[in-house]
């Protein structure tokens, strides 16, 4: 197998353009992953990488091999799933990403009748509200609000979440209570913008009774963290547009209350994404199918839950 290791190691420092990373995704130590590069070598009597104390870039010889490194594993994995009889008894490191709502709330709660179910499979839940890459991060899948950049990728729609706008009541009492998205730029309202490295400048695309509309807010509030804008929200600093799962507790107990209703927000996909494979690591499949339904129902069950107009 060691061979195989070397291969897999390869692939890995590859995609991932850095030795340490490549060790820190299969889980060996630099030390491991670099003697594995130079036992490949050897064994091909070429350099695959050209190596500077800065950078790691692929050589033309490395370049070729990598194309035939990946049927080589993606064979030895067919093989392999016909004798395991894997699609019944799936095994291995599933890496699954998510934004820090939809994970903390609605994939993480999954996670434990998953492994139940399935136990020789490890999930590696990974949460963050910025955008992933999910070649280079050594993704699995990736759940997701909004629409995907990387058309590349294959994409498995969930659901069509609903947003809010709220705030706490010491928020309303002091700064009023905007009744559109119009009140929210004439009064001047602090509005609690989720923002991440590289974001185009924010807006809230509202429904208007003349159709969508996009409203520069402004605010002196801002974090990647969308559960940081929720505190903020219930510490009565600004208004939030958040998806209703993730508030809906909060407002039927009147911690935070609906505001500009008549202009409420566009609702937004929630969809996961995975590669473009000949051949589908069955976990994923398993995991996506297992945990899509149950994700739909919550959803759906936080919008009745909240008690906001239809």
């Amino acid at each position: 197998m060691s061979y195989l290791d070397n291969i897999r190691t390869f692939v890995r420092v590859y995609e991932l353009g850095s030795m340490s990373a490549a060790g820190r995704d299969l889980r060996i130590s630099p030390a491991v992953t670099s003697s594995r590069i130079s036992q490949l070598e050897e064994h091909l009597s070429v350099r695959l990488f050209q190596r500077t104390t800065r950078s790691l870039t692929p050589t033309e010889q490395g370049k070729a091999f990598y194309g035939g490194a990946c049927e080589i594993l993606e064979s030895v994995e067919s093989a392999e799933a016909q004798i395991v009889n894997i699609t019944e008894n799936p095994k291995g490191s599933l890496y699954v990403a998510a934004p820090l709502g939809v994970g903390r709330r609605l994939i993480a709660p999954q996670v434990p009748a998953f492994l139940k179910e399935y136990p020789q499979v490890k999930v590696r839940l990974r949460l963050t509200d910025r955008k992933v890459d999910l070649t280079t991060e050594g993704l699995d899948l990736a759940f997701f609000l909004g629409q995907p950049e990387d058309s590349n990728l294959r994409i498995r729609k969930i659901a069509d979440v609903e947003r809010v706008l709220c705030a706490a009541p010491s928020y309303i009492a002091t700064h009023g209570h905007p009744a559109s998205g119009d009140d929210l730029l004439a009064d001047g309202h602090e509005c609690l913008n989720l923002r991440f490295p590289g974001a185009t400048e924010f807006q809230w695309p509202l429904i208007t009774p003349s159709g969508p509309k996009k409203f520069r807010v402004t605010g002196r509030y801002e974090s990647d963290d969308g559960d940081v804008l929720t505190d903020w929200a219930l510490s009565g600093n600004g208004i939030a547009m958040k998806p209703i799962f993730e508030v809906a507790d909060h407002i039927r107990a009147g911690r935070l209350v609906a505001v500009a209703q008549s202009t409420p927000p566009e609702p937004i996909q929630m969809a996961c994404l995975f590669t473009h494979r000949k051949r589908q690591d069955p976990k994923t499949r398993l995991f996506m199918e297992f945990v899509i339904d149950r994700i739909s129902r919550a959803v759906r069950d936080s919008s009745l839950q909240a008690q906001l107009p239809r």
